[in-house]
């Protein structure tokens, strides 16, 4: 009977990490991390400035490239993110699964003038 209630707690226990340390939906290469952060923008892009050049090196190609009513271009970038927190699940000690999720939005839209340098930029960052 004994042999038998230790094989049950090594079985629970191998369980139970496997189930904490398991990421569901992760790949196996490793993300890039992004420029696309306010900081970055704070620190790289000059009103009157920075050119166009310059922001393809520092962010890339931008999401979206259109005209304002001005006729100046205007370079739109968007990254979204996801966290997802998984609690871990403990049979032996009777602990319930928990999951839960968070979405992170930030958007940079750049105007730039006729010479193609920043005209002006803004930021929205949003969580939910």
């Amino acid at each position: 009977m004994k042999k038998i209630q230790i094989l049950l707690l090594c079985c629970g226990l191998l369980f139970s990490i496997s189930c904490s340390s398991y990421k569901y939906g992760a790949s196996a290469e490793p993300t890039q991390k992004s420029n696309l952060t306010f900081g970055v923008v704070k620190s790289k892009i000059i009103k009157g400035s920075t050119t166009q050049a310059e922001i393809l090196e520092i962010f890339g190609a931008p999401n979206l490239v259109s005209k304002n009513k001005s006729n100046n271009e205007v370079w739109s970038y968007n990254k979204m993110s996801t966290v997802n927190k998984q609690g871990g699940t403990d049979f032996l000690f009777g602990a319930r699964a928990s999951q839960s999720s968070s979405a992170q939005s930030f958007d940079l839209i750049i105007t730039f003038d006729s010479n193609d340098i920043v005209l002006d930029y803004s930021v929205v960052s949003t969580s939910y």
